[in-house]
């Protein structure tokens, strides 16, 4: 009889054993909701918003839309990394008898991480020429853009190019 227990009990802890040693599958992670229309949205707000303050011609207010260690590429012109570097180089430019900006995007488009996204769009740059004359350059443009902790969007690289 005790031969019957003992094998029976072997037999328990041997079912037992195999029992656990199969892997339990958790079920999937539920899928995060997608942002990207309502991010687009926000980036195309935040631009409209960028352009108005070309207008005061304050480059501290142009600038505040680039994160603090973001890339500008001005056509023809060094690069400036940096908030403060952007600053001088938008003063530089902002100063010029003339100046007048406008730019608006053709395309957003955000991550699936929702965490970046680029802009494509045109832009037309107005300054004086030798002879006070207005001079207006077309252009196109990339930004690609950050999201912030706070879940604002700036800008880490700007590259204008001319088309003219």
């Amino acid at each position: 009889m005790r031969r019957w227990i003992f094998s029976g009990a072997l037999l328990a802890f041997a079912l037992l054993a195999c029992s656990c040693s199969q892997k339990v599958e958790a079920p999937p992670a539920p899928t995060p909701p997608d942002h990207r229309a309502a991010d687009a949205a926000a980036i195309r707000a935040t631009d409209a918003d960028w352009v108005k303050t070309v207008t005061v011609k304050d480059p501290e207010s142009f600038t505040a839309f680039y994160a603090e260690d973001a890339v500008m590429l001005p056509p023809d012109g060094q690069m400036a990394s940096g908030k403060e570097a952007i600053t001088k180089t938008w003063t530089a430019l902002s100063s010029q008898p003339g100046f007048a900006l406008t730019f608006a995007p053709t395309k957003v488009e955000v991550s699936k991480s929702g965490d970046l996204a680029y802009e494509i769009g045109d832009y037309e740059l107005t300054v004086n020429g030798k002879r006070g004359k207005p001079q207006t350059a077309k252009g196109k443009y990339v930004v690609v853009w950050g999201k912030q902790a706070d879940g604002s969007w700036k800008a880490l690289v700007d590259a204008p190019t001319t088309t003219q």
